[in-house]
């Protein structure tokens, strides 16, 4: 199946190509919690459609289910945006704890990971480390804020809690990775198409 070049997209009206309806219905109607986060999500793209942007969403979603404790795991790279995201979530009535990528101090060498400059003192990325941090603290919702591709699928399969992506880090396209998408002449020079 390759949804993405269907140009029909049948499915919003109910199709069901994957023959999977009644299992995944199923699914929804014996699985509660789960049901109610789809629910939640569903008022968010209704109530905020076109409206609110991500952080706004976010903030209205962990209202909504009710948690109170959210956790950011951040790049240190995205110190600054961590630390205005966290302002704007404690000033929304949220407790925050908030943990960087390079915490633990782990030496790249430790682990013979390749450094970015030969030579010098790296810390690794520490996605699991923030991981059972947030765990330990008791975060409801995970948020992440630019962490690296790989770093932020360790955190999210070590997370304890729901994670959503805030911010992701793309350094080449200003953290805009979509940009690669819409741009014909990123196309045509990178990929050849």
């Amino acid at each position: 199946m390759k949804c993405a070049y269907c140009k029909d997209k049948v499915c919003y009206q109910g199709k069901d190509c994957f023959g999977t309806r009644e299992k995944d219905l199923e699914a929804y109607k014996s699985r509660p919690r789960d049901t109610h986060m789809s629910r939640v999500a569903t008022s968010i793209e209704s109530d905020g459609y076109m409206k609110w942007c991500r952080v706004e969403e976010v903030v209205v979603f962990a209202r909504r289910m009710g948690y109170r404790h959210l956790g950011i795991a951040f790049c240190v790279g995205m110190g600054g945006e961590a630390e205005t995201l966290q302002r704007i979530l404690e000033k929304e009535g949220f407790r925050v704890t908030s943990v960087c990528c390079k915490m633990g101090g782990i030496g790249k060498s430790e682990l013979d990971f390749r450094p970015i400059k030969p030579g010098r003192y790296e810390a690794i990325c520490n996605s699991m480390g923030q991981a059972r941090v947030l765990n330990e603290a008791g975060t409801q919702l995970n948020l992440v804020v630019g962490l690296c591709v790989g770093h932020d699928i360790l955190f999210t399969v070590y997370s304890q809690a729901p994670v959503t992506t805030v911010v992701v880090k793309d350094r080449v396209l200003a953290h805009n990775p979509v940009g690669a998408l819409y741009s014909g002449y990123y196309h045509r020079n990178r990929f050849g198409m």
